[in-house]
């Protein structure tokens, strides 16, 4: 499957089910927003650095450095981000007045990973697009979801 940014999304399962429009095919949108990884990279790569985004890629070191500069003691390194689509982490959190609210788009894709909590069976979830980061922490499924850190980047 052919995609702007070269990542190989052929193992997954998306398209077949009708919820990925694909990506060269929607200009960047495969699932009705922007990808922010398209919008970064153009048919020659990342205008930043001219590298596919599976090669080292200038965004997504920018923003592991930018994780892991929060110095969140019991989080491991991040090494690795991946392209996730807002409506799988689009998480609801409750704010102290009983609010609930989310962050984030259900059509656009963004840069996250996942890492378990140290000495814990809760998960940190981190999320970034052009412009903010958040690091949440989840139970099972992405029970009982917690704002840790949501900032604007510092670009």
């Amino acid at each position: 499957m052919k995609t702007i940014c070269g990542l190989d999304c052929g193992e997954c399962g998306m398209r077949e089910q009708g919820q990925c429009k694909g990506c060269v095919e929607t200009g960047g949108q495969p699932f009705g927003g922007t990808c922010m990884i398209a919008v970064c990279c153009g048919e020659k790569g990342c205008i930043n650095c001219g590298k596919s985004f599976e090669a080292p890629c200038r965004i997504k070191e920018q923003l592991i450095a930018e994780f892991n500069a929060l110095g969140i003691g019991d989080m491991g390194e991040v090494t690795n981000l991946y392209a996730l689509v807002g409506s799988f982490v689009n998480l609801a959190y409750t704010l102290p007045g009983g609010q609930s609210v989310r962050f984030w788009e259900d059509g656009r894709v963004y840069l996250g990973n996942q890492l378990p909590k140290k000495n814990s069976e809760r998960c940190y979830g981190l999320l970034a697009d052009e412009n903010y980061l958040l690091v949440c922490e989840y139970g099972e499924g992405g029970s009982d979801a917690e704002i840790i850190v949501y900032k604007k980047r510092g670009r």
